[in-house]
Formats: structure tokens, C-alpha cells, sequence
């Protein structure tokens, strides 16, 4: 089996002209997957890439591919391999590095595998009671040296697991007895002493004090040693954002009674930070927005964001909406502090202060909210959050205007299990949001739930389709929709519901006027087609329900959009051009063209 990697450049050496480099690859038998991983383990086929290459190039890499390439047929199993490697005839291993050829016509590696070499002892001990080796590395299985080097590091993180964090091999015996293609393994392992959480120093650290860096990580101090623990450690100083790089890194030398000192090297982020925006649309005018957040406020690594938004300037869209209203802007001015490790290196410590305004098409609302709660990190996929707050403000909508003051007692979870946020293309997640609510008004207490849960697959073995689907459930409990705010209730259409369908466009009928509903049921699904690794189209199909009621009944009403979107990867995610049209629930009419463009997957 022969192939050829040509490579067509430009060479001076010494002054010499350019010249054809040819570079080719025999290799014996029919191993295809074998001479892929030799030509990919290759120095020479890699200077196809290089401009300007000159002899000394070739002669080094040639002269190094001897020990890649029978590295390479250990790594698949062939242990009786023989290589050569001609240059114009001449063997490189003879060629003087520093007294090349003035010119090089071609190159031809030739390689001949050998036998398969399977394994006939192969053992690795003291081991974990309960560690499960690799099925590769086991008596009548090829030998390739990556199931060796998976089934060692398989069993010193067993040990470390247990608390023996200096596991190391102590001996090891391999045996290639040529006659019989077989391979004989044995690898002893030390695990070492057991070992406890020693001190934990801190370097590097200049504004954040110590006690609280030791605070955050929670590193258990006089408890056995475990590597989960430590990675958990690391990532607890990341979650904080004030660290631009965190480690833990394990002392070399076991300190008094079998305890093992930790170093936490961090590398601290510039301490403030400040942003703008705007956006200009045709239909809602200007927007513009700015924040200020400050990473390490009292030296404990706390967050602190100040952030405003004004929008709507220049638009009609909101002249007199509601009653005596004029040119309503939407605004929000909201401030947000974060204090980590609070009561426990796992719990958050959140507090929120928000004015707000909102000109929506359906309905209007001016609202202040305090709110002050805690954040758990269960595990690393599973983030839990309660508080209490105070809400008050004023919402007019088709129904008329109403004033509330609530007592709030905010509650959520989130389980992530996506492979990527931005672009996911399996696992699932589910946020439950909860918000129980006491009138301190003439206002009626109750509550509002609301459930989104997404799921991805790959039907396929390639990444090049990817399924999405998407259900949303939300339910107002307590207060009628002419006492709620209106901003606790539901409307559907738009990006976030139903695309295709204008925004907010689908509401309720109540005596005549409309509102937004007290329940709701959105559901999507998409395919996502990847066409290059930059360039994928999606298909999608969007659908909404309003009701008037607390749960689904027969009394609410529906709409539904489809349409193709166009994906973009970037290093931060996919740009998202989505552009979408009715399918139900439209009166023909008002049927329309809906773009939507953003940063991710639309979920």
C-alpha cells in the first residue's frame, strides 16, 4: 500500500533555486487506520505546511521520524517493526545533520509493520479492591501501549481516590517475545502512605485577603486526601470570576503525620471593570446601556454590579399606550452584590435592588424589588437558590391599572447536564422558578411557576445533526388577570415563545379586552444541520398556548411558527440568524416575516 503526500515550496539553500519535494509513505500490508496514525505521527508529512522549508528541515525531520514512527507501531501493537527512511536513495540516519544536501529530490519512508503483538501477562498490582481495568489490557487483546498507559493511570487514581495521593509505579517488566507475537506485562505500583488535607498556603494574591481565599476554595483540612476534592477547590476560587487563573498544587514532600500541604497560586483580575452599549431598530428606536462592576469590593472577593438600560427612545411605539401615559421609555436601573462562601464554601451569599419600567405591547409597569437570598452549588451541574424579597409598583394593561406591594419568597433550581450552554449538542437541562407572593395591599396573595426544559441528541454518529427539543410551562396561582400585575402574566410570540409570531402577540379575552393569560404551554424543536464546521442551517417549529386559567383548558387559545435559521460558529458561540412565519393561530392578515439575530442557539 503506497501514498504520497506531495509538497509543492519554495526552497533557498545556500542560494539553491526552488525545487518539486516529493514525501512518500509505503507502508506494508492493508492496514489502513495503522498508516494513518504513522503519517500523522510524522515530522516529514507535517513540513507540507511549512513555507520556506529548507534541506536541514527535511534531514532533522527525518531523523527524528525514526523514533516517532516505531513509537507509533508500539502504540498499535507492532513491537517487530522495521523502519527506513531514503533520501534520494541515501539512508537519513547517515546523513550529517549539519552538512546536508544542497538540493533534495525526493524523500520515500518506507515502514514495515511486523506482526500484531497481543498481550500475554498483563498485570498491574496493588490495586484498589473494586478498580475496574481497562478491557483492552488483558491476555489475548492487542498490545498497544495507549491500554497500558490507561490501565497504569486507571490504578494510581484509584489509590489517589482512596487517599494515597503519592501512588506511583514502583517497577514494571515488559517482555516482547518475538516468536510467540506476544507481550508480556507486569507493573508494580507503590501506593504510598494514606494521607490527610495539610495546610493550604496562599501565593499570589495581592487585594484578596488569605483567610478569605482559604475560605472559598473550602479545602478540608485534616480530612483524607481526595482529588475530587481538590478540583472542586480550584474550581470554587474560578466560579468567583476575581481569579484570572487558580491552582492547587500538591507539595512534593508528605509533611508530620502523613498530612499533605496544598499551595494555592492565584493570579488576581484587574478589580473594576466598565461597559457600554447601543442598539438602534427601525421600530423601537435607541437603546443604550452601560455597567460598572467591581470584582473584589471589601476584599473578600465580593461582586458588586451596578447596571442601567434606557430604550425606546425615538420610538412612537409607546405614545399613549395606556390612558395618560406619553412616550413611556423602558429603563432599568439594577445594582447586584455577591459575596461567596457565605455560612459555607458552596453557599452564596445575593442581594438585588432594581428599579424598573416596561412598555410592553400588551401592558406597562413601573416596579422597585429588593431581594436577598443564597445560592447552594449542590454539585457542579446542580445550582439551587432561595431568598426573600420585597416587591411594589403599579401595572396597567386593557383591564385597567392596579397597585401592589408583595412580599416575595423567590425559589429556583437548575440542572445542567449540556455538553456546551452556547451550543449544546446533547444532554439536557430544567430551571424550575418559583415565587410565592404575600399581598401587603388590598392585592391578592399567591403564586408564579414556571418550568423550561430542554433536551439534545445526536441521532447520528457524526456531530454534523443535532435534534433539539424545548418545553416551557408556566402557571399563575392566586389573583384573577384583572388583579395581577401584568407583568406576571403571559403572553406568547417572539424569541423566546413562538417565532414567526409577532412579540406578545398572543394574550386573552377578558370581557371583551385583552390581557395576559394565567397559564402557559410553549414547545419547540429544531434540527440542526451543520454544512461546514463554521456554517450550519437549522429548521424549527415553534408553538404557544395562552389561557385564562391556572392550568391548560380548553377555554385558551394557540399559535404556532416554523421557519430556517442560519448558524455562524464563533469561538463564543453561534451566530444566530433565525428568520420565522406564522403556521397557526394568525389572522392572515396581520401574517408576516420575523428575524430574529443573536449569540448562541435560541435555546
Amino acid at each position: 500500500m503506497r501514498r504520497s503526500v506531495s509538497v509543492l515550496l519554495t526552497m533557498l539553500v545556500l542560494g539553491a533555486p526552488a525545487v518539486a519535494q516529493d514525501v512518500s509513505f509505503v507502508v506494508a500490508g492493508e492496514d489502513e487506520d495503522l498508516e494513518a496514525s504513522l503519517i500523522a505521527a510524522s515530522l516529514l508529512s507535517s513540513l507540507e505546511d511549512v513555507e520556506d522549508s529548507r534541506t536541514q528541515d527535511y534531514i532533522a525531520a527525518a531523523q527524528a521520524d525514526y523514533r516517532r514512527l516505531v513509537t507509533a507501531l508500539y502504540n498499535e501493537g507492532h513491537f517487530g517493526g522495521v523502519v527506513q527512511i531514503s533520501v534520494d536513495g541515501r539512508e537519513a540516519s547517515t546523513i550529517p545533520p549539519l552538512n546536508p544536501p544542497a538540493r533534495i529530490s525526493s524523500i520515500v519512508v518506507r515502514v514495515d509493520p511486523g506482526p500484531l503483538f497481543t498481550f500475554g501477562l498483563a498485570r498491574i498490582g496493588p490495586r484498589v479492591r473494586g478498580t475496574e481495568i481497562p478491557e483492552a489490557f488483558a491476555t489475548g487483546q492487542p498490545a498497544e501501549t495507549s491500554a497500558i498507559r490507561t490501565a497504569v493511570g486507571t490504578s494510581i487514581d484509584s489509590w489517589r481516590n482512596a487517599g494515597h495521593a503519592k501512588a506511583e509505579v514502583a517497577d514494571q517488566t515488559i517482555i516482547a517475545r518475538q516468536a510467540e507475537d506476544r507481550l508480556d506485562v507486569e507493573v508494580s505500583l507503590a501506593p504510598g502512605p494514606r494521607l490527610t488535607f495539610g495546610p493550604l498556603t496562599v501565593t499570589g494574591n495581592e487585594r484578596v485577603r488569605t483567610e478569605r481565599i482559604r475560605a472559598i476554595a473550602g479545602l478540608p483540612t485534616g480530612e483524607v486526601f481526595s482529588e475530587e476534592e481538590l478540583e472542586r477547590a480550584e474550581n470554587r476560587l474560578r466560579r468567583t470570576g476575581t481569579f484570572a487563573s487558580a491552582a492547587l498544587i500538591e507539595s512534593e514532600t508528605i509533611g508530620p503525620n502523613n498530612t499533605l500541604p496544598i499551595t494555592a497560586q492565584v493570579a488576581e483580575r484587574l478589580p473594576r471593570r466598565i461597559g457600554a452599549g447601543a442598539e438602534v431598530s427601525t421600530t423601537e428606536g435607541l437603546s443604550l446601556s452601560a455597567f460598572w462592576l467591581h470584582r473584589n469590593l471589601l476584599g473578600g472577593a465580593e461582586r458588586f454590579r451596578i447596571e442601567g438600560e434606557v430604550s425606546g427612545i425615538g420610538s412612537e411605539a409607546n405614545d399613549e399606550e395606556f390612558g395618560d401615559i406619553e412616550n413611556a421609555l423602558d429603563y432599568r436601573l439594577t445594582t447586584t452584590f455577591d459575596r461567596p462562601a457565605t455560612f459555607a464554601s458552596d453557599t452564596d451569599l445575593y442581594a438585588i435592588a432594581e428599579i424598573e419600567q416596561r412598555s410592553e405591547p400588551g401592558f406597562f409597569s413601573r416596579q422597585v424589588r429588593a431581594e436577598v437570598g443564597l445560592t447552594r452549588y449542590v454539585t457542579d451541574r446542580i445550582t439551587v437558590e432561595a431568598g426573600i424579597g420585597l416587591r411594589a409598583g403599579e401595572s396597567e394593561d386593557d383591564l385597567g391599572k392596579r397597585d401592589y406591594v408583595y412580599l416575595t419568597f423567590p425559589t429556583s433550581g437548575e440542572w445542567d447536564r449540556r455538553d456546551a450552554p452556547l451550543n449544546p449538542t446533547e444532554g439536557f437541562y430544567i430551571a424550575i422558578d418559583a415565587i410565592p407572593f404575600l399581598a401587603l395591599s388590598d392585592s391578592e396573595s399567591g403564586g408564579r411557576l414556571d418550568l423550561d426544559a430542554r433536551y439534545y441528541l445526536r441521532p447520528l454518529a457524526s456531530d454534523r445533526l443535532v435534534l433539539a427539543f424545548r418545553g416551557q410551562l408556566g402557571s399563575l396561582l392566586g389573583p384573577e388577570a384583572e388583579d395581577a400585575p401584568a407583568d406576571f402574566l403571559y403572553f406568547s410570540g417572539g424569541g423566546g415563545t413562538v417565532r414567526g409570531q409577532e412579540y406578545q402577540s398572543l394574550g386573552v379575552e377578558v370581557d371583551g379586552d385583552t390581557t395576559g393569560g394565567r397559564s402557559f404551554v410553549g414547545a419547540s424543536a429544531e434540527a440542526r444541520v451543520g454544512i461546514t464546521d463554521q456554517i450550519g442551517l437549522v429548521a424549527f417549529y415553534d408553538y404557544g398556548f395562552i389561557g385564562p386559567d391556572s392550568f391548560y383548558s380548553d377555554e385558551g387559545d394557540s399559535h404556532s411558527g416554523a421557519g430556517l435559521g442560519l448558524r455562524y460558529n464563533t469561538g463564543i458561540g453561534p451566530i444566530r440568524l433565525d428568520v420565522g412565519t406564522p403556521v397557526s393561530g394568525n389572522e392572515g392578515e396581520d401574517a408576516s416575516i420575523q428575524v430574529y439575530i443573536g449569540i448562541g442557539q435560541a435555546f
